[in-house]
């Protein structure tokens, strides 16, 4: 008798899941799309380059990419276009005459593309995943290689890639604990996809055997180390924000104490003005900087404090040259994307969001690479081992709940030795992990090679 795994991988079962599922896509396409677009709509910016989510390109895109070899490379939102520019600036000496297309799914993404990567780099929204819409744009781009960053994973993008032999890799994978549960669940639709993949770079021992749990070959799958350490600690970057001048002119004091709150979710900022009205009893000129993680979200925050009593500011309107006096308002607040780093540069303490009244937590690695005193909450499941990495070192403070976060940022105030000491450790942990890029770029130059790319040996670089 056949095993039920090899029924799953028989030709005749995959035809016929393919056709369900883009039958059940295009209903719930139909049914989910007036919520994707009022979310397109609210984030704002949404019609330009609308068509190329239907795998419809414009004449300069299509001229672009003509005679051209071409690695495809796909980073969903903000988090991944960071990882990507370090790995287009790594592979781009090793393969000077190669055409990058790098596709995103999010309007704040392409945002983050177009201000950091330089216009000979194509940049394009990533196709809805329903097959004519998939075809239609991998004809047009006609990649080489695909490398898609961190667990991104449609159907219809990797058998279009599979049916025309196109090598595709997955760098900086990992596997939430949200992710990993379904992809075993549902192993009848995902393990042949994950076997697709030819080359898989992932963080540590357990990603690589939670990847290999869920489908991916063990020969294609490298530990690597997580390329967020290398993007953290890249400071190329012309600083395009002077955040000095910006909090001078919203109320703050010169040299007075700085908390930034980045990334923030929904109940969090209530409790860091509430937190912060508390802890100006002992620090009067204490200054709250809030950054939520979706922009577009601070006009109802606004209007949501203004209910309660609490004076706050956007950041945008600090153009205006408005000058506010100190104390005239309780925190500003950050409504513009890819701007946190910069002000994490003026920060005393620096709290990691989505990690006390939401799971899964957010990048803690930008302040620590800057030498700052890092507090998280309780759920930073979306970055377990680094949050582990950081505490086992007393490299950062994890607290259980609000009032340990209070406690937390009061001690951390109060004693600037250490604060110094927690940011120097941090920076030590984040150089120990550097190198990841480097070694994902290893990873994927053979398969541009055979695909006739020509590489120069990394001796000529040096």
């Amino acid at each position: 008798m056949p095993s039920n795994r090899s029924f799953t991988n028989s030709p005749g079962f995959q035809q016929k899941l393919r056709t369900v599922y883009n039958i059940l896509f295009a209903i719930f396409f139909v049914l989910a799309s007036p919520y994707y677009f009022w979310r397109l709509r609210r984030r704002g910016d949404w019609q330009r380059g609308f068509a190329q989510r239907f795998g419809k390109y414009d004449a300069p895109v299509k001229q672009s990419l003509t005679n051209r070899h071409i690695l495809w490379i796909h980073a969903v939102s903000v988090g991944e276009v960071n990882l990507c520019t370090q790995l287009i600036n790594a592979l781009e000496p090793r393969v000077p005459n190669i055409k990058f297309v790098v596709s995103c799914t999010t309007t704040t993404g392409m945002k983050e593309l177009q201000r950091r990567l330089p216009t000979r780099v194509t940049r394009i929204y990533y196709p809805i995943d329903l097959e004519r819409f998939v075809r239609r744009a991998v004809a047009t781009i006609n990649p080489q290689a695909i490398v898609l960053i961190e667990a991104e994973i449609w159907p219809n993008f990797l058998w279009r890639a599979d049916t025309l032999g196109l090598p595709v890799l997955l760098a900086n994978a990992r596997l939430s604990p949200r992710s990993f549960p379904r992809y075993k669940r549902f192993g009848w639709i995902f393990r042949p996809l994950f076997r697709a993949f030819v080359g898989v770079s992932c963080h540590n021992e357990e990603d690589a055997q939670g990847l290999i749990a869920v489908g991916c070959k063990p020969e294609s799958v490298r530990v690597v180390g997580n390329m967020k350490f290398d993007a953290a600690a890249n400071f190329s970057e012309l600083k395009s924000l002077d955040v000095h001048k910006i909090l001078l002119q919203a109320g703050w004091i010169e040299g007075a104490p700085v908390i930034v709150a980045g990334s923030t979710h929904d109940g969090e900022e209530l409790l860091l003005v509430e937190m912060a009205r508390r802890l100006r009893v002992k620090f009067p000129t204490l200054f709250l900087v809030i950054i939520p993680r979706h922009f577009e979200r601070c006009k109802e925050l606004v209007k949501k404090f203004k209910a309660q009593g609490i004076k706050s500011y956007n950041r945008t309107d600090i153009f205006r040259n408005v000058q506010l006096q100190p104390g005239e308002i309780e925190c500003l607040l950050v409504n513009t994307t890819g701007e946190l780093k910069f002000f994490y540069e003026l920060a005393d303490v620096v709290f990691v969001g989505k990690s006390l009244t939401a799971e899964g937590g957010q990048n803690p690695i930008e302040p620590a690479a800057r030498g700052k005193a890092v507090v998280f909450g309780p759920h930073m499941e979306n970055f377990a081992d680094i949050a582990r990495t950081f505490v086992a070192a007393d490299a950062a403070v994890q607290v259980a709940d609000a009032n340990e976060l209070e406690r937390a940022v009061g001690d951390l105030l109060a004693d600037p030795a250490r604060r110094a000491a927690l940011g120097q450790t941090a920076k030590a942990v984040v150089a120990e992990n550097l190198g990841a890029v480097t070694r994902t770029v290893e990873m994927i130059l053979p398969y541009l090679e055979e695909r006739g790319m020509h590489i120069v040996p990394l001796a000529a670089n040096e």
